[in-house]
């Protein structure tokens, strides 16, 4: 099987690609050094990882995620691809709705994070990027990504390469959280995520990789392109459908349905 990471792009499509934020030169220094500098971040808070979405999220992540996945249509029997899978949350409770007679594969990057995901009990785990699926054509019912849309590199790429591996009228969810509309909203969700949760990491976890990622994370999330940037990203990879739904003003689920080829 092909390496993933060694898989190129047409120079169209590098001509045509729409990264998620621009370069974050705090962190790495310029977008071909991204890559690595990112991976290896969460090689090295993988096993803080859990304990930080639930500090974060005060516990309320596990049924969030669960109910997007049933509004996206997730049931018995699915296929299911978990792109940017991390330590399994989603591929986990994608495990039970889709129940024995499903499968649910958990992709990641990160080796350190897809290590911590099998520990948490995901069965089906495999190394990847997710703008270079290393999957057939029409392979998937649905394709699901947990807050990890904004770590790729190319986001034209990677909506071709996940409506590829869906099979004809399948289902894509990209869970993601944006920046609220109000400027006063956001610099309370800046001070919370760039200063209280890394904080906390730091003095509980005693993990100053950490605590960087936490510092990164919130600045993807201040950078990133505009959610009608994403839709309209969607909708040129050939996404019908394509749509935000957005929920508390800040969690945005992206969907949108595979053409149906008959």
């Amino acid at each position: 099987m092909q390496d993933p990471k060694q898989k190129t792009v047409s120079s169209k499509q590098a001509n045509d690609s729409v990264a998620p934020h621009p370069v974050l030169s705090d962190y790495y220094e310029s977008a071909e050094t991204r890559r690595k500098r990112v991976d290896g971040m969460f090689d090295s808070s993988a096993e803080h990882y859990d304990w930080i979405c639930k500090i974060m999220s005060f516990g309320s992540g596990g049924w969030y995620r669960k109910q997007a996945l049933l509004r996206a249509g997730m049931k018995d029997g699915m296929r299911v691809l978990d792109v940017g899978a991390g330590t399994g949350e989603v591929s986990l409770l994608a495990q039970d709705l889709v129940g024995d007679k499903g499968c649910v594969i958990a992709l990641d990057p990160s080796s350190g994070m897809l290590g911590q995901a099998r520990k948490n009990g995901v069965k089906r785990a495999s190394m990847g990027l997710g703008e270079a699926l290393p999957f057939p054509d029409n392979s998937f019912d649905m394709l699901t990504m947990g807050f990890a849309l904004r770590h790729v590199a190319d986001l034209r790429s990677a909506f071709k390469e996940y409506l590829r591996v869906l099979k004809p009228s399948g289902k894509l969810l990209l869970l993601e959280i944006s920046k609220p509309p109000s400027a006063l909203s956001t610099a309370f969700l800046k001070a919370y995520m760039k200063g209280v949760v890394p904080l906390a990491t730091r003095i509980f976890r005693r993990s100053a990789d950490a605590e960087e990622l936490m510092k990164y994370y919130w600045d993807t999330i201040e950078q990133c392109v505009p959610p009608h940037t994403i839709v309209e990203a969607l909708k040129d990879s050939e996404g019908l459908e394509a749509k935000r739904h957005v929920v508390m003003g800040l969690f945005s689920e992206y969907s949108a349905t595979k053409a149906d080829q008959s």
